[in-house]
């Protein structure tokens, strides 16, 4: 027996108003069509629900037992409406934001400001999201947004904002014979090609393009890196480079996430400035991840 919601509000409704023209009125249909509908449900249900004559209505015993019944039914229908309202609510308003690393430099709460101020009613919820994917979740659908490095595998499929440009910094041992040499130039730094013997530290395979901007394999004139070790998070990087197992590149604004303790970060001459940007699916055109993206590109044009 399949019953309809909508048969058990009409039986609430002439169970309670035993009247079948003010419940058609209650329910802004014909009291025709509520007296088709009852009777289709008696059908169903093998009895009469409801004793008529031309002076009252009344419930028969079967109506008694069915009333209770379909009112716990129809209320917890309506609480099954409500609680899908407020999902749905949610997550319209949810924005998740995919990071790597903390993205720093006053971004966050400058993006989050502007952000609210179009769209007050947003969630922005941060994920941390692993080094082998560069795309922050942005891939698979886990982040709305997120603050990745460039550059992206399969661009096309993204749309992005860059909100730091920022020249690369090499990441030492304290008391590498490197260091010295930095502290001996002018300006304090080294040539990429005083680095093109030292074992680097790699990004894992899976970050693709990434992995290979951050070994600088563009600059090597088809050299071969050597890998020293493979990382996934500032703390594994900042402890491979103290342990002497490769030196690592690193953008001028990452740097406080690895130096310190007995590691030192000189500037790299020779190398094109490392690049932040927020991204988004290209097909994403909902209306938060739009306002994110917006309100990155403002951040970018300098008006943190």
């Amino acid at each position: 027996m399949d019953v309809h919601g909508r048969d058990l509000r009409y039986f609430a409704a002439v169970a309670e108003e035993l009247n079948f023209t003010r419940a058609a009125e209650r329910l802004f249909i014909s009291q025709p069509a509520l007296s088709k509908q009852i009777r289709m449900l008696e059908k169903q249900l093998g009895a009469e629900l409801f004793h008529r004559d031309r002076r009252v209505v009344r419930l028969t015993a079967v109506g008694e037992v069915l009333l209770p019944h379909a009112r716990r039914t129809l209320a917890a229908w309506q609480a099954a409406e409500a609680a899908v309202e407020e999902a749905k609510a949610t997550e319209r308003h949810t924005l998740v934001i995919g990071m790597s690393t903390s993205p720093g430099r006053g971004l966050l709460p400058a993006l989050r400001t502007r952000l609210l101020s179009r769209h007050p009613e947003a969630r922005p919820v941060l994920r941390q999201v692993n080094w082998a994917d560069p795309t922050a979740g942005l891939a698979d659908g886990g982040s709305d947004v997120a603050f990745v490095w460039l550059p992206l595998p399969d661009g096309d499929r993204y749309r992005y904002a860059v909100v730091a440009r920022e020249p690369l910094l090499v990441a030492l041992p304290d008391g590498h014979p490197l260091a010295a040499r930095a502290a001996a130039d002018r300006e304090g730094a080294v040539d990429f090609a005083d680095l093109l013997d030292e074992p680097f530290l790699a990004l894992p395979a899976e970050a693709g393009p990434l992995r290979d901007y951050w070994l600088a394999l563009d600059a090597r004139n088809g050299r071969a890196p050597r890998i020293g070790g493979v990382v996934g998070s500032a703390e594994e990087t900042h402890e491979a480079v103290a342990n002497g197992q490769g030196v690592v590149l690193l953008a001028s604004g990452n740097a406080p996430l690895v130096v310190r303790d007995e590691v030192i970060a000189v500037p790299v001459r020779g190398l094109a400035p490392s690049q932040l940007a927020v991204a988004a699916r290209r097909d994403d055109e909902r209306p938060l991840a739009v306002a994110y993206l917006a309100a990155a590109a403002k951040v970018g044009a300098g008006a943190l």
